[in-house]
C-alpha cells in the first residue's frame, strides 16, 4: 500500500486526459460583452449565458456601486442574523411581481436554491421523479434530501407517467423536478403535460427557470409564463446571473411556500446573503426586462436567423437562445472549438459527463450584431465540409 493517500488523484487526472475530459480556465479580460478578450485575443463571444447583454449595462454597474457605498461590499451575515437589508426585500417583491407569484426568496446562488429547496421539500419518506437531463442542482439536490430518486427519460410523458402509477402510492410525498430550459441541449420541458401529471398523482412540481427568466415568456417571466401556466401552483425557481447579468438564486411560489424555506431551507439560512452590489444589480436588469422589451425582441431575431442559417449542420432540437451543435466525439469537439477560437469566435466544446453527446454549444445574446452571427455561419460551414 501506497504511504502517500493523495496518489491517486494523478492517475485519475490521467485517465481524465486520455478520455479528453479535461477542462481547464480560459481568462477573459475586461467587460463581458458579444466579444471579449480571451487571453488577450479579441473574438466574437457565443459562450455566455448574458443574454440580454446586461452584464456589462452602466445601469447595472452604477446601481452596484450606488449600493456598495450606501451599504458597503458584503452583507456580513446571513439573512436571518445580521445579513438582511431593505434591497433583499425589494428585490424578492420583483422577482415575485414578474413571476406573479404571492412571494419569493432570494439565495446566494441558483445552485444554493436548488439544493435548499429540494432537501427542505422532501425526505427519507418521499419519492423525487427527475428529468434525466436535469442539471446537476437539482440532481444534487435530490441526493441531499434523502428521498427515493428515480430518473424518467428526457420530457418523456409516458415514461413518466408509468414510473408515477408505478411507485407513487408508496411514498408520503412526490416531488417532480425539471429544468424548463435544459442549459446543455436548448430544449423545453412539457409543462403544461407535467402540471397534469403532478395534479393527477398528487405531486409537487419544481421547475428550474435558470435560462429562461428574462427570455421566454411575452414579459421574460420565463417558461412558465410562455406555457400560459401563470397562476398554476408550482415552485418556480432561477438565477440572477444569466439573462439577469448579476449573481444569486431565488425560490418564487406561495407565500407559505417562501415562509416554510425562510425556516427550513439549510443553503439560505446558513450563507451570508447576497452582496449589496448584486441585489441592486439584479433588481435594475428586472426594470430594464420590463420596460425595455426591445432588448428580447432582438435576442429573438437572432435566435431565428441562426437556427435557420445552421440548419444544414447536426443541431439538436431548441427553442431557446441555446443552440448546440451535435458533435462526433470529446476530440471532435475540442478540435472544432479550436478552430473557430483561430477564426475569432469563442463557441465552447461541451464534452461527457456533462452531456451524454459531444458538442459545440451556442449560446445567443441580443447584444450580438448581424456581422457576428453571419460570420459564426460562415465559418461553421466551412469546417463542417472538413
Amino acid at each position: 500500500m501506497s504511504s502517500n493517500p493523495y496518489i491517486w488523484l494523478e492517475k485519475s487526472l490521467t485517465s481524465i486526459h486520455r478520455a479528453n475530459w479535461y477542462r481547464s480556465v480560459k481568462t477573459i479580460d475586461g467587460f463581458s460583452g458579444s466579444t471579449v478578450l480571451l487571453e488577450g485575443k479579441e473574438v466574437i463571444n457565443f459562450a455566455s449565458n448574458d443574454y440580454l447583454g446586461l452584464a456589462g449595462d452602466e445601469r447595472l454597474i452604477q446601481a452596484a456601486i450606488a449600493a456598495t457605498k450606501e451599504y458597503g461590499t458584503g452583507s456580513t451575515g446571513s439573512r436571518l442574523l445580521s445579513g438582511h437589508r431593505e434591497l433583499h426585500r425589494q428585490l424578492e417583491k420583483a422577482i415575485a411581481e414578474l413571476k406573479q407569484t404571492e412571494d419569493a426568496l432570494v439565495f446566494s446562488s441558483g445552485y444554493l436554491a436548488n439544493l435548499g429547496t429540494i432537501s427542505a421539500l422532501v425526505g427519507q419518506k418521499d419519492l423525487i421523479l427527475g428529468d434525466q437531463y436535469n442539471h446537476s442542482s437539482l440532481k444534487n439536490g435530490a441526493k441531499l434530501s434523502g428521498a427515493t430518486i428515480i430518473d424518467y427519460s428526457h420530457n418523456n410523458i409516458p415514461d413518466l407517467a408509468s414510473k408515477l402509477h408505478q411507485h407513487r402510492s408508496q411514498y408520503r410525498r412526490g416531488l417532480i423536478i425539471t429544468d424548463s430550459v435544459f442549459s446543455m441541449d436548448g430544449d423545453l420541458c412539457p409543462l403544461p403535460e407535467l402540471l397534469s401529471l403532478a395534479e393527477e398523482f398528487n405531486c409537487m412540481l419544481l421547475v428550474d427557470e435558470a435560462h429562461a427568466t428574462g427570455v421566454m415568456g411575452k414579459t421574460g417571466a420565463g417558461c412558465v409564463e410562455y406555457f400560459g401556466c401563470t397562476g398554476r401552483e408550482l415552485i418556480q425557481i432561477g438565477t440572477l446571473s444569466k439573462a439577469l447579468g448579476s449573481l444569486g438564486g431565488y425560490v418564487a411560489g406561495s407565500a407559505s411556500l417562501i415562509d416554510f424555506l425562510r425556516n427550513r431551507a439549510a443553503t439560505w439560512i446558513y450563507t451570508t446573503g447576497l452582496s449589496p452590489a448584486d441585489t441592486a444589480a439584479a433588481l435594475k436588469a428586472i426594470e430594464i426586462t420590463k420596460t425595455e422589451p426591445q432588448r428580447r425582441e432582438k435576442l429573438w431575431r437572432n435566435v431565428n436567423y441562426l437556427q435557420q442559417e445552421l440548419s444544414g449542420l447536426n443541431l439538436l432540437p431548441s427553442q431557446s437562445p441555446i443552440i448546440c451543435i451535435n458533435l462526433f466525439s470529446p476530440a471532435t469537439a475540442l478540435s472544432t472549438a479550436k478552430q473557430l477560437e483561430k477564426e475569432g469566435i469563442f463557441a465552447p466544446a461541451i464534452r461527457p459527463p456533462t452531456v451524454p453527446t459531444s458538442r459545440l454549444r451556442i449560446s445567443v445574446m441580443a447584444t450580438h450584431q448581424p456581422e457576428h452571427l453571419q460570420k459564426l455561419v460562415a465559418v461553421s460551414r466551412v469546417l463542417s465540409r472538413k
